[in-house]
């Protein structure tokens, strides 16, 4: 009886431990797909803090165009970005899809980007990599292929938040 409870308790033991591995592993993989415009964007998941609907934010004078303000979430303050005008492209301020990707405290603290609608979970195994464009903005980790032909662009946010022009917001 001994023999048998050891046993069970080690089966037990080792498959907490290839559950904890794979929930790991594929929370390492996940990759959270949002649409900026017209264009289709994944991030790596521990990169992301949360995704909250767009909040009110303050404007602050003297700032970029692409520099939504400040706003409280939950009693700490976030600076928001707007995504797509950050690339240059027009500012949509409308849209009951769109919403705010909180970055990472250990990326940046108190950051946020909108963008125009989350379109969930994806595996970067089910894409193809295409060879990244040299025009290609230095925050753009990646172009892959998804199997109906669709292109999708992984974002880096460690390389956009270590760029001077996303960092300075000033006018």
């Amino acid at each position: 009886m001994a023999r048998r409870t050891r046993s069970l308790r080690e089966f037990q033991l080792s498959l907490g431990e290839r559950l904890r591995t794979a929930t790991t592993r594929a929370a390492l993989s996940s990759r959270l797909g949002f649409q900026v415009g017209s264009d289709n964007w994944f991030v790596a998941l521990h990169q992301v803090s949360e995704v909250i609907p767009v909040p009110n934010a303050v404007p602050v004078p003297l700032t970029q165009p692409w520099f939504r303000g400040v706003a409280n979430v939950r009693g700490n303050l976030y600076s928001i970005v707007d995504f797509q005008a950050f690339q240059g492209r027009e500012v949509v301020t409308a849209g009951m899809e769109r919403r705010v990707i909180l970055i990472s405290e250990r990326l940046l603290g108190g950051a946020g980007f909108v963008v125009s609608r989350m379109l969930g979970l994806r595996n970067p195994d089910q894409f193809t990599k295409l060879e990244r464009p040299a025009d290609a903005a230095p925050w753009v980790g990646g172009v892959y292929e998804a199997a109906g032909g669709t292109r999708w662009m992984e974002l880096d946010l460690p390389e956009l938040v270590r760029q001077p022009g996303f960092l300075e917001v000033g006018a």
